[in-house]
């Protein structure tokens, strides 16, 4: 597959590049920094590319197989993500290219009701960040005309093993024995490369766990 992957250079955007480096795919890693292009592996393309400029978008997804974003906007600016989102699903719409988000665990449900974010001692630092993951998969939700998949990590999403082991759910947290939600940033990225090699969600949101 021809994949591009719009924040190539993040902790999850790089895990993503060499997951689907390593399965043999054709990978152009995009980021704002040139300086950062330097550390993705030597078999992908580094492009500089801004995933809020549709035209930019369009370029780098034309003739792709698949766009995935994994862009994580600086502290002040959370709420660009709903910008890359519906620049994405614009151009991933008039290109024809499948569109793959990495989105929040904050607007999962948890079990007895009520959003993640929404719970009694969820970290206030991660308020912002989780109400404009809300704001980014309601854009999604909204469009119609894009195929697009919305993938939200466990509640704990952290360096760590590629075991290549995961649990899949809609849009309820998905939780352990001992009610924990977990998962690798390593084993986020073998979830997403499984979803491109075999798409089982279109139009949808779904979360993977331990």
């Amino acid at each position: 597959m021809r994949i591009t992957v719009f924040g190539a250079t993040g902790n999850v955007g790089r895990r993503v590049v060499a997951e689907a480096v390593s399965r043999g795919h054709e990978v152009t890693g995009v980021a704002r920094n040139p300086v950062r292009l330097a550390g993705l592996p030597a078999q992908a393309h580094a492009r500089v590319g801004d995933a809020t400029d549709v035209d930019d978008v369009v370029a780098l997804a034309a003739g792709q197989d698949l766009v995935i974003t994994a862009t994580c906007p600086a502290p002040g600016d959370e709420n660009q993500l709903v910008t890359v989102a519906t620049t994405l699903l614009a151009a991933c719409a008039k290109t024809g290219v499948r569109l793959l988000l990495v989105g929040g665990a904050g607007s999962l449900t948890v079990e007895g009701g009520g959003l993640l974010m929404d719970q009694v001692g969820y970290p206030p630092f991660l308020l912002p960040i989780a109400a404009a993951c809300v704001g980014q998969l309601a854009a999604c939700r909204a469009d119609t005309t894009a195929d697009w998949a919305y993938l939200s990590p466990a509640d704990l999403l952290v360096p760590g093993e590629r075991t290549g082991l995961y649990r899949v759910g809609a849009d309820e947290l998905v939780v352990d024995a001992d009610g924990q939600s977990r998962i690798s940033m390593e084993d986020l990225a073998v979830a997403l490369l499984d979803e491109a090699e075999r798409p089982r969600h279109h139009r949808t949101r779904f979360t993977v766990a331990y």
